[in-house]
């Protein structure tokens, strides 16, 4: 405390109780692919690629960036400079960058393979290539563009799950299969919550050799439609009644019967409407047993809840765990999730219908603090989407009802 010794007024700088938690970022990517060294790059600014002589410059300037290493990519420009074009050798990964940025994706980290010996060996490589985005702490989406492999695919979702993540989301490509099941789709991949699973594969444009559409995986583009919406909508609005863009068919037309199979299921089909390729499904591969989690919304919006309070509330870790920091914790928490409330991400007229912050001594007795622990309860009433929309219609004789 400062010390006064001649009279007069003294003012002083007290540090607000009021410690304004931000909401975590929700639309970050993380791509892993398969590039191969040998593929083509642009030149970079300035160079001829070749030297004064006329021979051509060293290699090293023109190959893709480092395998197994994340890259960050905040345009499509930039994937170009690092990974090289739409080509062979570079085909499925740069399709799905490029329809992410088209979609309305923002950033994205990118960490390429080489092509492995076999398919077990590009897939063990693509499973490892998952540990580089476990420091990135600003990626929300996930996902491995074409792979469908039940190792690569269990890798996503366990990435996701990681209890010290848990602030992920995998997207994830069903397989290519004109059979309409969940065994066939999502083959032997486990449910999870943290996971959506679309089907089919759609039609960009690109074309083989000899006229035919190379269909691509929607995983990438829906990575983009998720970004979209977030930015567009928030985060508590299903990813879903959107048209992707860039896309131009689909490989398997999916009509409302084929689907009624398919989304009790957690397929997320998408569809073809008045000519526009539309994302037709809002759901996890939660399963049955976890019905609370049947909506992407609803784990997105947790997710993003959980992350925000963690980066919001660190400056409590090691302060004097007494009423005066609960009651501060109750503050700030309270003044984020109104902010929440009022966005329309929870249910309820009011804040308190939609949410309750609980830190008192009910939760904190001495044997908690003893341990060194502080509790906050927490409870959100979310919003879910309206998958169903029934109109009941009749005939009515007139008159005054």
């Amino acid at each position: 405390m400062p010390q006064y010794l001649a009279p007069g007024v003294y003012v002083e700088e007290v540090p607000s109780a009021i410690k304004p938690i931000a909401g975590a970022g929700t639309s970050t990517a993380g791509f892993v692919g398969v590039v191969d060294d040998t593929v083509t790059m642009p030149l970079l600014p300035g160079r001829s690629g070749l030297k004064t002589d006329g021979t051509p410059e060293p290699a090293d300037f023109a190959t893709p960036a480092l395998a197994g290493v994340a890259q960050l990519v905040d345009g499509w420009e930039t994937f170009r400079n690092l990974f090289g074009d739409i080509q062979p050798g570079n085909s499925t990964l740069a399709h799905a960058v490029y329809g992410f940025f088209n979609n309305g994706g923002g950033r994205c980290w990118v960490t390429r393979v080489a092509p492995g010996e076999d398919a077990d060996r590009t897939d063990a490589s693509l499973i490892a290539a998952l540990e580089t985005f476990t420091v990135i702490d600003e990626i929300a989406l996930v996902a491995i563009p074409g792979a469908v492999s039940d190792a690569v695919q269990g890798a996503i979702l366990d990435h996701c799950e990681n209890p010290y993540l848990q602030d992920r989301f995998a997207i994830l490509d069903g397989r290519r299969t004109t059979v309409l099941t969940k065994a066939a789709i999502q083959g032997g991949t486990r449910d999870s919550s943290y996971g959506a699973i679309y089907y089919p594969w759609i039609d960009v444009g690109a074309e083989d050799a000899d006229g035919n559409p190379v269909y691509q995986p929607p995983s990438g583009h829906l990575a983009g439609v998720y970004a979209r919406v977030d930015t567009e909508r928030g985060v508590h609005k299903a990813p879903a009644n959107e048209v992707i863009r860039g896309a131009l068919g689909l490989e398997t037309l999916v009509g409302r019967q084929g689907q009624a199979g398919l989304n009790p299921d957690g397929i997320d089909v998408i569809r073809r409407f008045d000519g526009s390729v539309t994302v037709w499904g809002a759901r996890t591969m939660a399963g049955a047993a976890q019905p609370e989690w049947r909506y992407i919304s609803s784990r997105r919006l947790f997710n993003f809840l959980r992350e925000s309070v963690d980066e919001g509330t660190r400056w409590a870790v090691f302060e004097p765990n007494a009423p005066e920091l609960w009651s501060k914790i109750r503050r700030n928490v309270g003044a984020f999730l109104t902010t929440v409330w009022s966005s329309g991400a929870l249910l309820g007229n009011t804040p308190e219908q939609a949410f309750y912050v609980r830190c008192d001594e009910t939760v904190n007795p001495e044997a908690v603090r003893e341990a060194g622990q502080l509790v906050v309860e927490i409870g959100v009433a979310l919003v879910r989407p309206a998958e169903f929309v029934v109109f009941r219609i009749s005939q009515w004789a007139g008159g005054v009802q």
